[in-house]
């Protein structure tokens, strides 16, 4: 027993890729072509090198490299869509970028030792320049799996796992599957000629044909029989990958780790680990306290409304679960004649007589949130992630809807992905609410920086066009 201990304890897992390495340079090259612009406007303009102009390409550099991602590449019929929707992004994510830039800009002071010309030819060529790239990137993408060199591959499991795979790899190199039931057991799901084999025959069918790489994707039961498959396939030279059943759950987060060099699936989990929660924060901070700087007039001209037309306090403050579940208090500019905040609580509905006049119209235009501002630099809030419930909500839904309570694996949020789809104000009917929960949980499922900007970008439109359905 000790000595299987001993074994597991100097074994070790990394997590990395099985791309080209032309390709993996080309997916790294986005942050340098940020500078290089930058530097290729300066010599245009024969503008001196300065220390600003330094800084600034080494804060371009750093903020590139989080926001602008590496898009997803794949084959696809619709073509002009895809490009479309492909630099659509490269836009907004270079707008975002450039946002920051200039608030950094102007915190620091350093506007004024930048020459307005270049920095604004550099905002412009820049996306030009990441389009580029990015159509070589598809270019070669496409060559290193459509060339004469492309990898030939084997499956090994005809089952669902096995044909998503096979959608997802290169059509030209799959030379076919392999399985341990016969021709006859497999007709109903697959063609005759895709059949390659049964797996006692694979090791000498990989030697035989070339074959680059074999994919195992036997459900995790079949234990014994991978064993015997692996012993089989180490008398050749093919790289042979396990591809487990990971869809078979909800996947939250889904992804790959590592824990001190032990692999470890995860199903159910937050985004926002190392850098991102980092990431995530910062902007939090910064944006929270201009928001808080540049609004303040208004919420003190909100705050004597509230007074001054309704009795009651400015503020009112109700328990919501925040991060893990925890019980929070958010702070919003009382709207109605009642403070609720029992085991039972009422939502507000179109034609609610507790709602005050002035209540009415900051609800419609969202100034009712506003002090939930402090609640974001407190810790307890985000700018963006899923709206919080009141607890009385939380304890009756999570009742009702699967998956309810996965929503709060991250700070609530001012604004969310449910919000800027329509779905604010009252959820009459547990359909809605479960829209709602829908909704945070795909927010959940992919977040990204861009993701945020494009939330907080879709709720300005939104609360400047005004929406009908708050009140």
């Amino acid at each position: 027993m000790s000595s299987v201990a001993e074994s597991f304890t100097y074994r070790r897992f990394r997590i990395g890729n099985v791309e080209p390495a032309a390709v993996a340079l080309l997916k790294q090259l986005d942050p340098l072509i940020v500078i290089l612009c930058l530097f290729g406007c300066e010599l245009a303009y024969h503008e001196g090198f300065t220390p600003s102009l330094a800084a600034y390409a080494m804060l371009a550099f750093i903020i590139s490299g989080q926001l602008v991602d590496r898009l997803d590449i794949r084959a696809s019929s619709h073509a002009f869509s895809d490009f479309s929707r492909a630099h659509s992004r490269i836009l907004l994510q270079w707008a975002a970028v450039v946002a920051i830039l200039l608030f950094g800009a102007f915190l620091f002071k350093t506007s004024a030792d930048l020459s307005r010309k270049l920095v604004l030819t550099w905002f412009a060529v820049t996306p030009l320049a990441l389009a580029g790239a990015n159509a070589v990137r598809a270019r070669a993408t496409w060559f290193a799996a459509h060339g004469a060199k492309a990898p030939r591959h084997v499956i090994i499991g005809v089952n669902e796992v096995g044909f998503e795979l096979a959608r997802r790899l290169p059509a030209k190199g799959l030379l076919g599957y392999f399985d341990f039931r016969s021709v006859d057991r497999l007709a109903h799901m697959l063609e005759p000629d895709k059949l390659a084999g049964h797996c006692k025959d694979v090791a000498d069918y990989v030697r035989s044909h070339a074959v680059d790489v074999v994919y195992i994707a036997l459900p995790i039961a079949n234990v014994p029989r991978m064993s015997e498959l692996i012993n089989a396939l180490r008398d050749t030279t093919a790289s042979v990958y396990f591809v487990p059943d990971a869809f078979a759950f909800d996947l939250i987060q889904g992804r790959l780790v590592e824990i001190k060099g032990m692999p470890a699936l995860s199903i159910c989990d937050t985004p926002f680990h190392g850098m991102d929660a980092v990431l995530k924060r910062a902007t939090d901070l910064v944006l929270a306290s201009v928001a808080l700087l540049v609004g303040a007039p208004l919420m003190l001209a909100v705050a004597a409304a509230v007074k001054l037309t309704s009795k009651g306090p400015v503020l009112f403050r109700q328990r919501r679960y925040g991060l893990n579940g925890e019980e929070i208090y958010v702070y919003k500019f009382r709207s109605m004649t009642a403070t609720d905040d029992g085991s039972v609580i009422q939502q507000a509905t179109k034609f609610d007589s507790r709602v005050t006049p002035v209540g009415r119209i900051i609800r419609k235009t969202s100034l009712d949130e506003l002090p939930q501002l402090f609640n974001v630099l407190q810790g307890k809030m985000s700018l963006v992630g899923p709206r919080p419930h009141a607890v009385a909500h939380n304890e009756m839904y999570r009742k009702l809807i699967s998956g309810y309570m996965i929503r709060h694996k991250v700070r609530p949020g001012i604004t969310g992905l449910a919000q800027v789809n329509g779905l604010r104000g009252e959820t009459e009917t547990l359909d809605k609410m479960k829209e709602r929960v829908r909704y945070d949980l795909e927010y959940l499922r992919h977040w990204s920086p861009w993701l945020d900007v494009k939330i907080t970008f879709r709720t300005i439109a939104m609360v400047i066009i005004g929406s009908k359905s708050v009140y």
